[in-house]
């Protein structure tokens, strides 16, 4: 072979070398090329969406997508910098994330990158001073990239990335791809942020909208409450939304409106105002939060549920300065995020909206409680002007009448008109005096303590019992006397709810010129011969310690009627 044949050679070895050099920078062009237009895909997408939520699921994928990654997690970082708020992950499944347990709350590797907001990277992440291992069930991962997002220089989160596919590191290529995406990032949940805000601002505006309307058109206090507490738990997304008012000489709140799973249970549960969340709101005037309302002291175990709850807020309806009229509870689902301080801005805004709610249907109440007064003033007045006058007047003609009759039929019949008018007249001053008494004095009157007793006793028959009462109950009846009526009325209620299964339960109240006689009636299976007398036998003995008496009695149609009547003067002393 001569030696020009190896001299020829080299310059198609040299073109060779060239032209798979050639190809390799456009294998390489090319790759960079499609990297930065899936980058770009990427931001687009991104910045495509206006949901917080989906914004920040559209990014971890993303960023997984663009390097390649098996496993991608954000993490957002929760108020104050501390922990982690939120966690989303991409490639663990929700089989591996039920048995890994709770979600992480941004100690040990991940809590490195919030405590210095840089990116990292690593080729085996358990080798870092800062990594605390893994918890059990969750699956092994090695290499590690992690990158910050920062929305108007504030750190918002991180993103995590592990496992580059194909046993590689993430390069400084990764980690510049990925921070481009957390630039990008950035701005779109800035964005959704402002676009949330301003849905959620529109939504109190409408909320505000309707609660005034509701206040104008004279809605009662309660249903105005109702849909102060329903539009705030919507907005807010709240599982729970309470309403408790003080207790007036107490220093108690009572749960007047509850809403949300377990409502019935909570309503109408007296709590001591310092021990609860929303006694410390009641008391600071301020408003007052907790990360988990569950495992809080504050919230009360016989109140709970089943269902557990997150975080919480207790907002006060007024101001320490002014008095507060009562308090507002939201609570969250598990899980979810805390009350931020722009939440609480217009959820106080809000609340004082609450605050007129409850002040302006006060002076309703006042204005109507004044107009209800001078209505029984000026009936009291003229029934004492006009119908007392005139029925003694005529009960004078009438008993003048009597003395020219000759008749002594004629003569009895006028007699006992002349005294039926005497009744009359007496019924008449008695429901006077009822219109002039003052409430607080009508609420302890013997007619307004038997409806009261009748109507409570509705929830243990399960119907309500029928009511009559006759006679001059309230001036007429010694205080002593009712207060042993009422002791025999709610024995004889509390009888037919435990034994008489009863459709229909009728009581009747009647005073007359001797006696106060107690009646009650009902259609159940009656009393048998050889059943508990127990009963009975408190009824009787409670009547003859006032001199009166007590009876059973079975009507025709079934069922059974105790008869208990005292006489209204005191029993004579035994000598």
């Amino acid at each position: 072979m001569s030696t020009e044949e190896p001299l020829s050679r080299m310059p198609q070895m040299r073109l060779d070398e060239l032209l798979e050099e050639l190809q390799a920078r456009i294998n390489a062009a090319r790759g960079t090329r499609d990297r930065v237009h899936s980058l770009l895909e990427a931001v687009v997408s991104v910045g495509r969406e206006l949901d917080l939520s989906q914004v920040l699921r559209r990014i971890v994928e993303a960023a997984a997508l663009l390097v390649d990654a098996q496993y991608a997690a954000l993490g957002v970082i929760g108020p104050g910098g501390e922990g982690l708020s939120q966690f989303l992950t991409v490639g663990v499944t929700e089989e591996e994330k039920r048995r890994i347990g709770p979600l992480p709350a941004g100690h040990g590797l991940l809590g490195e990158l919030i405590r210095n907001p840089e990116p990292l990277r690593l080729t085996d992440l358990g080798g870092h001073p800062a990594s605390y291992g893994f918890p059990p069930h969750h699956p092994p991962m090695h290499t590690f990239l992690g990158v910050p997002i920062r929305v108007r220089d504030e750190v918002f989160g991180n993103l995590y990335l592990t496992d580059k596919r194909g046993g590689q590191d993430f390069d400084a290529e990764d980690e510049s791809v990925i921070t481009t995406l957390s630039v990008a990032a950035g701005v779109a949940i800035d964005n959704a942020r402002l676009y949330e805000a301003s849905r959620v601002q529109q939504r109190w505006l409408q909320a505000n909208t309707e609660v005034t309307n509701s206040l104008l058109s004279g809605s009662p206090r309660l249903d105005v409450l109702e849909l102060i507490a329903r539009r705030a738990q919507e907005i807010t997304r709240a599982r729970l939304a309470d309403v408790s008012v003080p207790v007036p000489g107490t220093g108690n709140l009572v749960v007047e409106l509850a809403l949300g799973a377990g409502a019935e249970a909570r309503r109408g549960v007296v709590e001591q105002a310092g021990d609860t969340l929303s006694g410390a709101a009641c008391d600071r005037g301020t408003p007052v939060t907790t990360p988990g309302l569950t495992d809080d002291s504050r919230w009360k175990g016989e109140v709970r549920g089943d269902e557990p709850l997150g975080p919480a807020v207790a907002v006060p309806l007024g101001n320490a300065a002014e008095g507060v009229r009562g308090v507002l509870l939201l609570a969250r689902a598990v899980g979810e995020s805390p009350f931020s301080e722009e939440e609480l801005a217009p959820l106080l805004a809000f609340a004082g909206q609450a605050t007129v709610a409850l002040e302006l249907a006060e002076r309703r109440r006042d204005a109507e409680q004044l107009a209800l007064l001078e209505d029984r003033d000026r009936i009291a007045r003229d029934l004492h002007d006009l119908a007392i006058q005139r029925l003694f007047a005529t009960g004078l003609t009438l008993q003048s009448a009597g003395r020219l009759v000759e008749h002594g039929g004629a003569a009895e019949r006028i007699s006992r008109a002349v005294g039926d008018l005497d009744e009359t007249i007496k019924i008449i001053r008695s429901t006077i005096f009822g219109l002039r008494v003052r409430d607080e004095e009508a609420g302890s009157s013997l007619r307004a303590r038997a409806a009261r007793a009748v109507g409570e006793a509705a929830a243990a028959l399960g119907f309500p019992p029928r009511l009559s009462m006759e006679g001059l109950l309230d001036t007429d009846v010694p205080p002593q006397v009712a207060d042993h009526v009422m002791a025999a009325l709610g024995e004889t209620l509390s009888n037919a709810a435990r034994h008489a299964r009863a459709t229909r339960v009728e009581v009747s109240l009647r005073a007359t010129a001797d006696e106060i006689v107690l009646t009650v009636t009902d259609d159940g299976v009656g009393i048998p011969d050889g059943g508990r007398r127990s009963g009975l036998r408190n009824l009787a003995e409670r009547a003859a310690g006032v001199g009166g008496r007590s009876a059973v009695e079975r009507p025709d149609g079934g069922g059974s009627r105790i008869v208990w009547c005292a006489p209204l003067a005191p029993a004579p002393a035994l000598s």
